[in-house]
């Protein structure tokens, strides 16, 4: 009898052990799922992550590897949520779940094989929430080509200016992040065909210009800077703010590659049909190497593009109005250089040899104009 008692005791013992440890297991199992499903988002929409004003965020990398720091991403979490306290612990977790989404449907919508790229207003203004209080990266990118992509249409332009977006964008220029630097550029270009928010834009001229010039030479950037430059001198309102930096475009063209000599050309040739600039394009200096460009291994659309600046300058240029000024250019002017066009004609004829009959014609009548109009009192 007492064995059969000692017995039973001891598979009692064993069943509740075995209870309380299967409990355990499932408890701990549990949270981990639920945590797992909350880290990756879980069933949800873009619009869980709220209103931005009065949003906080910050760094949620409790659970994340320090080696995969892709998996961090820009957390808002409500004023309630105190770190320490299991209520703080849940809404922080539901905050970070909520920002996972959010990441993801920007760069879904980013996505270029997305056929589903035109975002509604209330998603332009969360998308704007990511560029102004994002600190990372990839989460700039995505959101700032998601803007870009939106902005090239018409009806766009206005909203993202309505919602506080040229600023906020514009803020991003101060980045030193180039690819980060190139999407704001982008972005803005694409803003910048729209009246209105070209009067807005000209306030940030002349970082443009400079962060354009001192950009590492043919880099995407000063691509970048220079198209937006280029939509910004569309119309006469705006030119007059780039003409300190005339030389310094002459002296990328000379220097940069195809690309971005084809760039420059276009924008010089916005300030060539503008007579108010044509002084200013004048006392502009330009490079030694500007008159060696005449040649067969130069493109012949670089060519035939540089005649048709120099052409625009000679038409709008008055020879008896500014007759009495000609000792206020210096030597190595674009004045200059146009002046000496015997010494040009002679680099410039050294291209009869050239293959295209085309661009052999226009440098003829070029240098047949320029004698003509532009210095009469130099004819023999």
């Amino acid at each position: 009898m007492g064995y059969t008692r000692k017995v039973g005791w001891v598979t009692a013992g064993l069943v509740i052990g075995a209870g309380a440890c299967y409990c355990i297991y499932r408890l701990a199992w549990g949270r981990k799922q639920n945590k797992e499903k909350m880290a990756e988002g879980g069933p949800g929409d873009v619009d869980d992550v709220g209103d931005c004003p009065g949003a906080r965020y910050n760094d949620w990398s409790d659970d994340d590897d320090d080696d995969n720091s892709e998996n961090k991403s820009i957390v808002w979490y409500p004023p309630w949520a105190r770190i320490g306290t299991e209520a703080g612990t849940r809404a922080r977790a539901r905050a970070r779940a909520r920002a996972t989404r959010a990441r993801r449907a920007v760069q879904k919508r980013a996505s270029p094989n997305s056929d589903d790229t035109i975002l509604s207003p209330q998603e332009l203004q969360k998308v704007l929430c990511l560029v102004e209080m994002s600190e990372k990266p990839y989460i700039l990118e995505a959101a700032l080509i998601a803007l870009g992509n939106n902005a090239a249409y018409a009806f766009n332009r206005d909203i993202i200016r309505d919602l506080g977006g040229l600023p906020i964008v514009a803020k991003i220029l101060n980045t030193r992040d180039p690819i980060v630097k190139e999407k704001a550029l982008i972005v803005l270009n694409n803003l910048s065909v729209n009246a209105e928010n070209q009067r807005r834009l000209k306030i940030y001229m002349n970082q443009v210009c400079d962060d354009t010039i001192t950009s590492r030479l043919n880099s995407s950037v000063q691509l970048a800077g220079l198209r937006l430059l280029t939509n910004m001198t569309v119309t006469n309102e705006y030119q007059h703010m780039l003409a300190n930096s005339i030389s310094d475009f002459f002296r990328l063209f000379s220097a940069g590659n195809e690309e971005t000599k084809f760039q420059v050309l276009k924008l010089l040739l916005n300030l060539a049909e503008n007579p108010a600039m044509t002084r200013e394009l004048l006392r502009a200096q330009v490079p030694s190497s500007l008159g060696p460009l005449f040649n067969n291994k130069e493109n012949k659309e670089i060519i035939l593009k540089l005649l048709v600046i120099f052409e625009n300058i000679n038409d709008n240029f008055k020879w008896e109005e500014n007759e009495p000024t000609q000792n206020h250019f210096n030597e190595g002017s674009l004045f200059f250089f146009l002046k000496e066009f015997q010494v040009c004609a002679d680099k410039i004829l050294g291209i009869e040899s050239h293959h295209d009959f085309l661009v052999k014609v226009k440098v003829g009548k070029f240098i047949a104009k320029l004698a003509e109009h532009m210095f009469p009192n130099s004819q023999e």
